[in-house]
């Protein structure tokens, strides 16, 4: 397992293949990940524990679902979204390999273009 400090809390990066990675991010209260989309990567989240707000599209037309433990979501590439923790919240994310494939819109923490969520 490998631990990422974020700003916004950390990931814990416990499987890592060619094909697929599996990671679990802690996501400290009021915080939030980049507005964002992939060209490639393909995910889908899973909340553990607490609650969070997802974004989903542009600022111009945004729709916010509230996800509770237990709930999910597919996010396919191309699909701008952002998770906003509403408490501290754990979330499984499996995904398909592309980790540096991160398009940021816009960013709380000050980082830019595309890097590493």
């Amino acid at each position: 397992m490998r631990r990422v400090p974020k700003p916004w809390g950390h990931e814990d990066i416990w499987a890592e293949t060619s094909r697929y990675v599996g990671k679990v991010l802690h996501i400290a209260a009021g915080q939030s990940l980049s507005r964002q989309f992939h060209r490639q990567k393909d995910e889908t989240f899973l909340v553990q524990r607490g609650t969070m707000r997802l974004e989903l599209g542009p600022a111009s037309e945004l729709s916010v679902l509230t996800l509770s433990p237990g709930d999910t979501y597919h996010c396919a590439p191309g699909t701008i979204h952002r998770m906003v923790a509403v408490t501290d919240v754990e979330v499984v994310e499996v995904s398909t390999p592309e980790l540096d494939d991160v398009v940021r819109l816009e960013d709380a923490y000050g980082r830019e273009g595309t890097s590493t969520a």
